[in-house]
């Protein structure tokens, strides 16, 4: 699977009438006939081929003139992997917009985070994708408004404006042009009861991802490194606090079956959409796990371990600050160690929020809160100390900056500039926090452990010769390879 999927027509209409799921968000179905968009794998009867068109993106769906499918939800399909598995300027443009960048800032503080015109990245999405920024964002909220129509008892008028609408007007026209119905109608087709359910403040939703996923690294690993008073483990979920745009926020994430149940606790709901993309990102959704499995079976090494339990993902962050200040506490300490001294800071300098279920209690510390911290009452050694303090002075005054639309190889070349960072540092940063899935860690004491246990070169270099064969997806061969020890970090709390 590639870019431009979209235009392989026979590929498209090979997996429409084999109904394959893992196609979804890859490209949309457009019915000629209806004036319906669906997902690949939409359970209705397959169109006749000459009735289907393709395109790769929702939002040029809807540009062309077509409504959403009301069986197969196309809106709700996972999105597609390739922007999470690129670096290039269309990937961060998509990745930006996820993260509601348009609805606050615009199309011009879209280009300023990327660093081009506004016109050059209109005419990249455009070319790409069938639409452009504003249409891209546009599909989103109108996503976002049938989420908090189908879940939530608000007032229609509260759901306009949490979507990011600018009237209740364009809420209304742009609900009726996607959906075929209007918010009430949409609204009134849902099981009595449901949409009354939930308690104000509170939202319960379900997360799709593409089959399979394997949870237990994923929340394992989330769990074993959890920072009291940001993060826990309770009743099967994993619980942490958010820092969104507009306020705070609670997730509780629990692993089921088919999807990953969400509930979000919002001081504003406009930051929805936010909440929702950062914690996908988090828990790696957007993934191609068949993609990922079969290029790494294809080393007969690595083959079993895969066998035994497919679909590991990597496990990231909501924040990408937060976790390169986590990852310098982590260096050559244990993990235990790592959060008592992430516990500490949090105690002293995070913002305090009110958990209505009790165990958390604070935001983690923002980069300016961090950078003032007097560096002596920082129970490290002078050399940690001082890269500490150095990261967290360049992440509060911009000098380095750390997100979704940042170029992974620039970061990287920024991050072993500072004091006291070597690779294992930057690449684990490039990896979790900012989301290359072919991040490599060859030397890391787990790695090369597992990696002499299965008799695959163990020293640095000829094990990184060797990963080769993995790539794009090395930063999934790290999965596989450490969960052939029995850290925590492996498996699901009980």
């Amino acid at each position: 699977m590639q870019n431009g999927m979209h235009t392989d027509t026979e590929r498209c209409v090979r997996a429409v009438q084999s109904k394959d799921a893992r196609f979804d968000g890859w490209f949309f179905t457009a019915v000629l006939t209806t004036r319906i968009y669906c997902r690949p794998s939409c359970p209705v009867v397959p169109p006749k081929p000459e009735n289907m068109t393709f395109y790769p993106s929702a939002a040029a769906c809807q540009q062309a003139g077509f409504r959403a499918c009301k069986r197969c939800r196309p809106d709700t399909s996972p999105g597609s992997p390739q922007w999470n598995q690129r670096a290039d300027l269309v990937a961060r443009a998509m990745r930006l917009i996820g993260d509601g960048i348009v609805d606050r800032e615009g199309v011009p503080g879209l280009a300023t985070r990327l660093g081009y015109s506004t016109r050059q990245i209109e005419r990249q999405l455009l070319a790409e994708l069938g639409a452009g920024p504003l249409a891209l964002a546009r599909a989103q909220r109108a996503q976002t408004a049938r989420l908090l129509i189908e879940t939530t008892p608000l007032p229609m008028a509260e759901i306009a404006f949490a979507a990011g609408f600018s009237s209740i007007r364009t809420f209304n026209d742009t609900v009726r042009e996607v959906f075929a119905l209007s918010p009430s109608e949409l609204r009134a087709r849902l099981p009595k009861g449901r949409a009354g359910a939930a308690t104000p403040g509170v939202l319960s939703l379900r997360l799709p991802f593409r089959a399979p996923l394997n949870p237990d690294n994923l929340f394992g690993h989330l769990a074993a490194t959890a920072v009291p008073g940001v993060e826990e483990w309770r009743d099967g979920a994993y619980r942490r606090t958010l820092r969104l745009p507009y306020g705070h926020g609670i997730v509780a994430l629990t692993p089921q079956p088919d999807h990953i149940a969400c509930r979000l606790t919002l001081s504003d709901l406009r930051d929805l959409p936010v909440a929702i993309s950062r914690c996908r990102r988090m828990l790696d959704l957007d993934a191609d796990p068949v993609a990922v499995d079969d290029q790494l079976r294809t080393d007969p090494l690595l083959a079993p371990l895969v066998d035994k339990a497919p679909g590991r993902r990597v496990p990231r962050t909501v924040d990408e600050a937060e976790f390169a200040v986590r990852a310098v506490l982590g260096q050559q300490v244990s993990t235990a160690a790592a959060r008592t001294h992430a516990a500490r800071l949090v105690t002293a300098h995070g913002e305090p929020v009110d958990d209505p279920e009790g165990g958390l209690t604070h935001l983690f510390p923002s980069p300016e809160a961090l950078a003032a911290v007097d560096p002596e009452s920082l129970a490290m050694p002078r050399t940690r100390r001082t890269t500490f303090t150095t990261l967290v002075r360049q992440l509060a005054d911009g000098t380095l900056h750390l997100g979704v639309e940042s170029d992974w190889e620039e970061a990287r070349a920024r991050l072993l500039s500072l004091p006291g960072f070597g690779p294992w540092t930057v690449d684990v940063i490039a990896m979790r926090a900012l989301g290359d899935p072919d991040a490599f860690l060859p030397t890391d004491l787990g790695i090369r452990r597992a990696a002499q246990e299965l008799g695959l070169p163990s020293t640095p270099a000829a094990l990184t010769a060797r990963a080769a064969a993995w790539r794009p997806w090395r930063a999934y061969a790290v999965q596989y390879l450490w969960a052939t020890d029995s850290h925590p970090i492996n498996f699901l709390p009980v």
